[in-house]
């Protein structure tokens, strides 16, 4: 209680955009966060037509594109779960869930799209009635825009404006 704590996804691919274009970022950090070029976002992956008509920089129309049944270029189905969570829905325990199960999230924060591959979080108590709450200090995001120092990017929450925050997107896929 009280004491500041990690989790990380580890193994995530280094990839860099190809320019600074929403939809490179978009297409860069699916990639990132799903690995494996067959599902997304190489050239005849079973999201690249879905990835181009979406809205790089509104997650509930990634979402809306993604999710459902697709095809991988050899004909088998997969089914994609895309969940978007708005800035009401982010849930400290819903973050830390996906990272302890090694699923990186996208944010849209500030107007820019980033993976959050880590949270710095402690568990707080309000009340001997109620449970002890999960607190967000920080979130780590990967800014794929870039492949130096500006990589890694810091969310505080004490510092940093939430209501710049747009909402969460998990994406997860399994086969048909």
């Amino acid at each position: 209680m009280y004491t500041d704590l990690e989790v990380r996804v580890s193994g995530l691919p280094s990839l860099m955009a190809r320019s600074h274009d929403p939809a490179d970022v978009l297409a860069t950090s699916l990639d990132t966060i799903l690995h494996d070029r067959s599902i997304c976002c190489g050239r005849n992956s079973a999201l690249q037509d879905s990835v181009e008509r979406a809205d790089p920089l509104s997650l509930k129309d990634v979402a809306s594109k993604l999710q459902g049944r697709h095809l991988l270029s050899d004909g088998r189905p997969i089914t994609v779960t895309a969940e978007f969570w708005p800035l009401e829905a982010v849930d400290a325990l819903r973050i830390l869930n996906a990272l302890k199960s090694k699923r990186a999230l996208l944010i849209v924060w500030d107007s820019h799209l980033y993976v959050i591959d880590g949270m710095i979080y402690r568990w707080v108590q309000y009340s001997a009635d109620n449970g002890p709450y999960t607190v967000i200090r920080k979130l780590r995001l990967l800014d794929t825009r870039y492949s130096d120092s500006q990589r890694e990017v810091e969310f505080n929450r004490e510092t940093d404006d939430p209501g710049k925050v747009q909402g969460c997107l998990t994406v997860t896929w399994a086969p048909q």
